[in-house]
């Protein structure tokens, strides 16, 4: 099999691996967060992935502390100044999907900058999941094709799977090949629901700030052994390819 083309991972265990090392709070985890991320993308670039999406903030995740919260916040715009340099050196395009609108105005701001600054890149697109809930995607879908309908400028007979897969947040981008969620939980957390139907998922044990290239190889060769049928048979398959 192939490399994957897409990647999506769901970087969990920043909160747990700070408690881990003795710090107070969770930010320290988060920060170092922002370490694996780096090397994740740089390694991605290395390896040819050209599509990595990230699941950095769910939409759940407004209900945590708002110290945190603001904390998160702080770090996002912060990585985002200090990493220019990195993505455009790297040839990262930068993305972001979920309800922008609600990330406080300088984070919108620096966001948008760095998506501007790095739009001609073509190495990697790397996508971040910000406010991001799978089912408030698919209800956001539902309501603009039902618009479209309302409008008289698509019929109901119209709507398939082209459609709504355009209708998303990630439309242009082809579905991931491959989950992979860091911290040893073993659950999707709405994250992707539509797009990765036919993924192949790897659950590893590491927590997030400590993910290497070593674990994202790992994760690619697991992925590499399997038999992705897609609703057909293995000797479907050989006829396929042989």
């Amino acid at each position: 099999m192939s490399l994957p083309k897409h990647i999506a991972i769901i970087m969990d265990g920043n909160g747990r691996w700070a408690k881990q090392q003795g710090f107070r709070t969770r930010i320290r985890g988060h920060e170092v967060g922002v370490e694996a991320l780096r090397r994740t993308t740089e390694a991605c670039g290395e390896l040819g992935i050209p599509y990595l999406t990230v699941y950095a903030f769910s939409e759940e995740n407004w209900a945590r502390p708002k110290s945190e919260v603001n904390a998160l916040m702080k770090i996002l715009v912060s990585s985002l100044k200090k990493e220019l340099p990195t993505l455009m050196k790297q040839g990262v395009q930068l993305q972001a999907i979920g309800k922008l609108n609600l990330l406080p105005e300088s984070a919108q701001r620096e966001l948008q900058e760095v998506k501007d600054a790095t739009a001609g890149n073509s190495t990697l697109v790397l996508t971040l999941a910000l406010s991001y809930g799978s089912r408030q995607e698919m209800l956001h879908a539902t309501r603009q094709l039902a618009q479209e309908v309302a409008d008289g400028t698509r019929t109901v007979d119209s709507i398939d799977e082209a459609a709504f897969s355009g209708a998303l947040y990630t439309a242009g981008m082809p579905d991931p090949d491959l989950v992979i969620r860091t911290s040893g939980e073993q659950r999707i957390s709405n994250y992707l629901l539509w797009q990765i139907s036919y993924a192949e998922l790897v659950f590893l044990p590491v927590l997030w700030p400590d993910f290497s290239k070593e674990h994202l190889e790992e994760a690619i060769a697991s992925y590499t052994q399997r038999e992705r049928r897609m609703g057909k048979t293995s000797e479907q398959l050989n006829e396929t390819t042989s």
